[in-house]
């Protein structure tokens, strides 16, 4: 669905992006992260086509930025980080000017308004001025003014910052159904902690260069991360866990290891009782909760 090849582009005093390469394939949401400064904003607007690069190409949904830049405009909803609302207006009148500055015709204008409020849950707010919205409301009809016009790709711009953590697991969860309609997402942040909910792969841009040169993939459909923990130190902790079929260990020492496994459970249910009957004394087994954040500082550490 996105397609980057040597991309560079420069400000009149720096170089943002540094020859970076990627590609985003169609029904994913990938995490953007990296430090402040390090080129996120900057690659985001290359992809919605709001920027020139000095050279390489962009293509979002087979279309050259450079050549198609309305063509692309039409397929893709761009959040940034600061956005506007029109807050003397109705959400109403918001979506429904939007979704005609989108090209919506004025038949179908008050359908895509309703279809979009009921997808980020402000149906209920439809006559609602938005600067009568809390924080998080907000962010929710922003998103809306993003989707009126049902996109095929959409890029968020640090979409969870200020939120509470309410408002960033009702935001996990709108992201999520989005993907399962068939959006492809890219969500920029510099705090993981946002994106570990929703995010199946992750782009580390770093002074304008993506390590590793592509998406890692942190998630899985079929496999997930696992961390172990044992009560009584064994050396063969990793070598047990190897020799066992369908498991791949990240790392491992003496106490504890992680690794991907099944989700089935019936499977990981076999593993348990495999190390019970070793006689490792496993004191916690489960899914683990960090592996956005163990993959990143894992890359950054090969980076350096």
């Amino acid at each position: 669905m996105i397609d980057v090849r040597d991309l560079v582009y420069e400000y009149p005093t720096t170089r943002a992006l540094r020859g970076v390469s990627l590609r985003v394939q169609p029904g994913t949401i990938a995490a953007l992260v990296g430090p402040n400064g390090a080129g996120k904003t900057t690659l985001l607007r290359c992809l919605a086509a709001l920027e020139d690069p000095y050279s390489g190409t962009v293509q979002v949904g087979g279309y050259d930025t450079r050549e198609a830049p309305r063509a692309i405009h039409a397929l893709l909803g761009y959040l940034p980080d600061f956005y506007g609302l029109y807050d003397p207006l109705s959400v109403r009148r918001v979506l429904g000017y939007t979704a005609r500055s989108r090209g919506i015709a004025p038949a179908m204008t008050a359908t895509a308004v309703d279809r979009a409020a009921w997808r980020v849950g402000l149906a209920d707010r439809l006559d609602t001025k938005a600067g009568d919205l809390s924080r998080g409301l907000r962010q929710r009809l922003a998103i809306a003014q993003a989707i009126v016009h049902e996109p095929k790709v959409l890029l968020l711009d640090e979409p969870a910052a200020g939120l509470d953590p309410q408002a960033r697991r009702d935001l996990s969860s709108l992201l999520l159904g989005l993907k399962e309609n068939g959006m492809t997402l890219v969500v920029s942040s510099h705090i993981l902690a946002e994106l570990e909910d929703y995010c199946s792969e992750m782009i580390i841009i770093e002074n304008g260069r993506i390590l590793g040169g592509q998406p890692v993939k942190v998630k899985d459909i079929e496999r997930s991360r696992y961390m172990l923990e044992i009560a009584t130190a064994r050396s063969d902790l990793r070598e047990f866990l190897e020799a066992r079929p369908g498991v791949d260990v990240v790392e491992a020492d003496d106490y504890h290891a992680l690794f991907t496994h099944t989700r089935n459970p019936t499977v990981r249910a076999r593993l348990i009782r495999d190390l019970l009957a070793t006689g490792f004394e496993v004191s916690s087994f489960g899914e683990s909760t960090k592996a956005l954040e163990d993959a990143y500082f894992r890359q950054v550490g090969q980076g350096r």
